[in-house]
């Protein structure tokens, strides 16, 4: 079975609740997740664009959603908010959910908003998406622009709530910000590498090792511009060759899966992330794909042992030693 540490679920379900629909996740992605051999994962708030305007609405909104959600699914999914709550929805043969926080610009300087979404479930979260906001700065933002003081204090108090600490969305300068602030286990749901491909978003390998050296753990993502700078390379052998490169710099108990497949997304929202056709590595097009990543790395020499570590178990020890 397999861990995703990074999914867009909540922002579909969010836009089927907005239409009136109910019972979303049964019909549009749990048979998808079935086949791809996925037990459960963090499914994010995420301000999307437009959205993102109004960042608190947009959130709120999506806890809504949630809210109504998780009953009509109830059968099939579980909302998990602590270990043992994913490991009771694994011996009930259900798939479960982390709600995470994909990036706080909702909260602005008002860190009692995160103590009112971990209340509500919230057991992820990272400081920003890619721009630019009163606690750090993202990707696509300033480089020279690290964490503020609020940022600072976000990170202490995210890590006392016994949250999940994620560094996907930073630049060079917040990510070493964030470091020389937190203390324990830091993740990068859904990062690659810059050695292999040269994107802001990916990794760079000193980047890698201080996220190991933290007992932390880095997601391999799917999104195709983020596998290989040209179009016709961005396929499953090439993922998979960052996931290799991760093991190497890194060690095998520091690697997962963060996918963040996006086929479900549209207008807007897809367009102000990806530049191609397509947001999906060839090979891996969506969730149900995943037993080729699978396939792949026992090819390229992965044994059992290491597949199911990747897979799923150091997901697993990273939510038993942070999440509270």
């Amino acid at each position: 079975m397999n861990f995703d540490a990074h999914s867009d679920i909540w922002t579909d379900v969010t836009q089927h609740h907005l239409k009136g629909e109910r019972d979303i996740f049964r019909k549009y992605h749990y048979e998808r997740l079935k086949k791809g051999q996925i037990e459960g994962g963090i499914f994010v708030i995420w301000n999307d664009p437009p959205y993102d305007k109004d960042p608190l609405k947009r959130t709120r909104q999506m806890m809504e959603a949630i809210a109504c959600e998780e009953p009509d699914c109830a059968d099939i999914l579980k909302v998990s908010r602590s270990y043992s709550d994913m490991m009771t929805a694994r011996s009930e043969g259900k798939m479960y959910a982390f709600i995470g926080l994909e990036g706080l610009k909702s909260i602005g300087e008002d860190l009692d908003l995160i103590d009112e979404f971990y209340q509500f479930g919230a057991r992820h979260a990272g400081l920003t998406w890619n721009e630019e906001n009163p606690l750090a700065t993202g990707a696509l933002g300033t480089p020279e622009r690290g964490l503020t003081d609020v940022g600072r204090r976000a990170v202490r108090k995210i890590q006392d709530l016994g949250m999940i600490l994620d560094v996907s969305h930073l630049n060079d300068a917040s990510f070493w910000d964030l470091l020389d602030t937190a203390t324990g286990p830091v993740v990068a749901t859904h990062s690659n590498c810059r050695a292999l491909c040269n994107r802001p978003r990916n990794l760079m390998d000193d980047q890698l090792k201080e996220l190991a050296r933290t007992g932390g753990i880095v997601g391999l993502n799917s999104f195709n511009e983020f596998v290989h700078m040209e179009e016709d390379k961005q396929t499953l052998e090439n993922l998979v060759k960052h996931l290799v490169h991760m093991v190497e710099v890194m060690g095998i108990d520091h690697v997962g899966f963060g996918f963040d497949f996006s086929e479900f997304l549209e207008g807007d929202t897809l367009g102000s992330f990806s530049s191609q056709s397509t947001p999906f590595t060839i090979g891996l097009e969506d969730a149900s794909y995943v037993p080729n990543v699978i396939e792949e790395m026992k090819r390229v020499g992965f044994h059992e042992d290491e597949i199911e570590k990747i897979a799923y178990k150091n997901w697993h020890r990273i939510i038993k030693e942070v999440i509270k």
